[in-house]
């Protein structure tokens, strides 16, 4: 079975042949995968799951890779990106925006209008569909409090819509994650209105905050775990001992001990590796069970 040839036939949108996925990853790790494909439309994606399910291939849908550890041995699978899925449609405080869109760009969009609800996204550089996945948040806010409802690909390709309510947003969490064979293909959001020069002046001062606590010069996926209730999960790596920590290219930061940083040609296995022994000395010391916010692909 030649794959990449038959997805090329199927004519469903573009298909990269051995992409490098460390180029699709904010933290610039991972080895090749056997091909990546950017279908068209909600028809083409069909086409496409209906292909890889009749002949078993693996696959995953990446948003912008802001929060997967792919392995450098590689993916022996297919990629979906969900790029073209990208319509944007603001009526008054209503957003209909696609899976793709990207959520930084979406947040610095609508708070320039005059909007608020979205400044806490300001600062996240993942996709809309990989957002309301994770439920991403920050500033004791999420995508939870401002997702009215989406626009689903079910397990048997029905189009359905979710409502918040059924979508059972919590802290890093929601039904898409323990559902993901449900793709999300678009949301709608429902903001409020504000003050333009009060919200830019919130995002600005909070983005000289991040610049100065956090590593952003370096590649990384943001935080590495949830805080565990009442605490945080930086102040405990410290305690361990684990700032400034390396295991090959991969690193704990010295500016926030709750990111990892690839610090020059790090594998995934070495970020892997660093978060277990960081999970593995926490539960030693504080019987504390660190749970990671990045997914590890295989």
């Amino acid at each position: 079975m030649n794959i990449i040839r038959d997805i090329k036939e199927l004519k469903i949108g573009k298909v990269l042949e051995n992409p490098y996925l460390k180029d699709y990853t904010t933290y610039k790790v991972g080895g090749i995968a056997i091909c990546m494909v950017y279908p068209d439309d909600e028809n083409g994606l069909i086409t496409l799951l209906k292909y890889l399910k009749e002949n078993n291939i693996k696959h995953k849908i990446l948003g912008n890779g802001s929060n997967v550890i792919f392995n450098n041995s590689g993916y022996d699978g297919v990629i979906i990106k969900l790029d073209n899925f990208n319509d944007l449609k603001i009526i008054n405080n209503k957003i209909i925006v696609g899976a793709g869109y990207l959520l930084s760009k979406l947040s610095l969009r609508v708070s320039r209008l005059g909007l608020t609800g979205m400044e806490f996204a300001a600062g996240i550089p993942g996709s809309i569909g990989g957002a309301i996945y994770m439920n991403a948040g920050a500033y004791k806010s999420d995508m939870g409090y401002i997702v009215e409802s989406v626009k689903v690909l079910t397990p048997d390709y029905k189009i359905k819509t979710l409502y918040n309510k059924d979508l059972d947003f919590h802290y890093r969490s929601s039904f898409l994650q323990k559902n993901n064979d449900y793709i999300c293909l678009e949301a709608t959001i429902t903001l409020k209105k504000g003050n333009t020069e009060e919200i830019m002046e919130l995002i600005n001062e909070r983005k000289k905050r991040r610049l100065e606590t956090q590593p952003l010069e370096y590649p990384s996926a943001g935080s590495v775990f949830r805080n565990p209730e009442g605490d945080f999960a930086g102040r405990l790596i410290e305690e361990i001992g684990y700032k400034g920590k390396s295991i090959g290219g991969a690193k704990v930061s010295e500016k926030h001990a709750n990111f990892i940083i690839n610090n020059g040609n790090a594998t995934g296995e070495d970020i892997k590796k660093l978060i277990n022994e960081i999970k593995e000395k926490v539960k030693e010391k504080y019987n504390i069970e660190l749970k990671v916010e990045q997914e590890f692909v295989e």
